[in-house]
């Protein structure tokens, strides 16, 4: 018997209801936690319209570096959905469809995100910084044929000629660009969206294009329940809870983006906060958090390195979980928080093709260095190379039974697909290693770990040592050839405000490494360069390790500086 859209909602809210009762009871929390099974579910339809009726409370609270906000409840923001939705319907946007959203951090965003899933539409995200070969790959393979971007961005796609429909966002003078049509005509449609028919929980709603780390970005397809309902993994970890100020710190267009700004705090009945600003400032990012009262705050690495460089202990804050996403976070970084705030970062993994997979949630013990244990909902194996258990080994996900979080697929690639689910398991290409007590602890993704001297190296291990070094901001590990032991571990460093580089600078970060990480993990060769990033921020190690594979037999780069040879 198929499980009507009610039923739906019921078994999702019994799900929710669920992991909040055992928001702190780890243990109860993962052994009985069980995925909802839905046939007919439309997260947007089904369970957002229904919380938001006559709920005045904020859904979306969007504060501006000039001082302007704009605070949208629940009810004014499921009104307005509709009104997009019946906008876009009228303008030829049918179920399947895929739509182009490309936008900053504005309440169009999230009605256009809403609308595109009240109508059963595939929603392509895409980051402001898109490239012109970006987005003709989006258009290539991803098969758009509507686009929805700000106004400001319209440009980008003068050399995309075509039948596509063009709607522009925030048009100056109320005039959209030649050829473009003006979001504000959404304003004159009903508030009230009947659905063509019902959404099958496994129909698309996501596609997404990867950031690429070490090849072109693949196409992760996600479904109406893979990510809608997949993120109470990441409720559970972040913690939140109804009523809370929500603040993820990510930019549009990518996966953590519809985490923790748009699910997570949405399955939760919090409020989505955004700070809107065009040069990061830590001062000002942690003024904005003191005056609006934030209750918990999710940043990338790379953000909480430089608000820890600020006097945090003489901000007051009202926050009262911390947690950190995109790549592991460094044990330094977490220490110097916990001192100044009383409260630990909790770290946690998850991909684009998944939710929160790995994590530390509220009120558990915490191992420095360690990601987490796995996640309610998600049953994780470590596999050798021979796809066999082990203590060391690739963070995989037991098919039996699929994760309802995991993604359909890799779109229009089969064989990419069954490659990553092959022999009953989920493959995420990252290595972690795993103590007695199950707390998991990253390693580096399984195309960056290295051998030096016949040992594996983490590269990740080695940089969280570098970065406790008072003039090292970032750091990246990677191997430079070496005629006898094959390979040694060289460092390219970003420094701190107020550093020069140097070779007395260079002995000094070699010396403190060698202090702290065992003989073989030793750091040969230090290099003050540059980091070449995806745009979503990751590291792309692979064109570091490209580049030093590329030079000559004793041929230096500017800047590189060695270990004197002594053994």
């Amino acid at each position: 018997m198929t499980a009507s859209p009610s039923q739906g909602l019921a078994a999702f809210l019994a799900a929710r209801d669920f992991l909040f009762r055992h928001r702190e009871d780890y243990a109860t929390a993962y052994r009985d936690f069980r995925w909802p099974q839905l046939t007919e579910f439309n997260w947007a339809l089904d369970y957002f319209d229904a919380f938001a009726r006559g709920n005045d409370a904020p859904a979306l609270w969007i504060v501006d570096e000039n001082g302007s906000e704009d605070k949208v409840s629940f009810a004014r923001m499921a009104e307005r959905s509709n009104q997009v939705a019946n906008w876009l319907r009228s303008l030829g946007v049918a179920r399947g469809d895929r739509v182009l959203l490309l936008m900053p951090n504005e309440v169009a965003l999230w009605e256009s995100m809403l609308a595109c899933m009240k109508l059963g539409a595939v929603i392509v995200p895409t980051t402001t910084l898109v490239s012109t070969d970006d987005l003709t790959d989006r258009f290539d393979r991803g098969a758009v044929r509507h686009v929805i971007c700000t106004a400001s961005a319209t440009a980008k796609f003068d050399v995309f000629p075509g039948a596509y429909t063009r709607i522009a966002v925030g048009a100056s003078s109320g005039r959209a660009p030649a050829g473009w049509l003006d979001y504000a005509g959404s304003h004159q449609q009903p508030g009230a969206f009947t659905p063509d028919g019902p959404t099958h929980a496994n129909d698309p709603l996501f596609l997404y294009f990867t950031s690429g780390t070490t090849s072109r970005p693949k196409l992760v397809l996600h479904s109406h329940q893979s990510y809608p309902v997949g993120h109470l993994s990441t409720l559970y970890w972040i913690g939140l809870k109804p009523g809370d100020v929500h603040w993820n710190i990510s930019s549009p267009g990518w996966a953590k983006h519809a985490w923790s700004c748009f699910f997570a705090p949405w399955n939760a009945g919090a409020t989505i906060f955004i700070y809107n600003y065009a040069r990061f400032n830590a001062p000002a990012v942690l003024d904005v958090l003191v005056a609006n009262k934030v209750t918990s705050l999710c940043a990338p690495p790379t953000v909480w390195r430089m608000l820890m460089q600020q006097d945090l202990g003489k901000y007051k804050t009202s926050l009262r979980e911390l947690v950190g996403a995109g790549e592991p976070l460094n044990p330094e970084v977490i220490d110097i928080v916990r001192k100044a705030w009383g409260i630990t970062i909790r770290d946690g993994f998850g991909q684009t093709e998944t939710t929160a997979q790995v994590g530390n949630p509220p009120g558990q013990p915490l191992k420095p260095g360690s990601m987490g244990r796995p996640l309610p909902g998600y049953e994780v194996a470590l596999l050798d190379i021979a796809g066999q258990p082990a203590q060391e080994g690739e963070i995989s996900l037991s098919l039996s039974p699929r994760p309802i979080a995991l993604m359909l697929g890799y779109q229009d690639d089969d064989e990419k697909t069954s490659e990553a689910m092959r022999d009953g398991h989920y493959h995420t290409g990252d290595v972690a290693s795993r103590d007695a007590d199950g707390y998991i602890t990253y390693v580096g993704r399984a195309d960056d770990v290295f051998k030096a001297s016949d040992y594996r190296i983490s590269p990740f291990e080695l940089e969280s040592v570098l970065i406790e070094h008072e003039a090292v901001a970032e750091a990246a590990v990677i191997p430079s050839p070496d005629p006898i032991r094959l390979a040694v571990p060289k460092a390219i460093l970003i420094l701190r405000a107020g550093f020069a580089p140097g070779p007395e600078l260079a002995q000094s970060i070699l010396a403190f490494a060698r202090a702290r990480l065992a003989s073989y993990k030793r750091i040969r060769i230090v290099e003050f360069g540059e980091l070449p990033k995806t745009l979503s921020g990751k590291i792309r190690r692979v064109e570091l390790r490209r580049r030093e594979n590329a030079r000559q037999p004793g041929e230096a780069w500017p800047m590189e500086f060695r270990e004197p040879e002594k053994d």
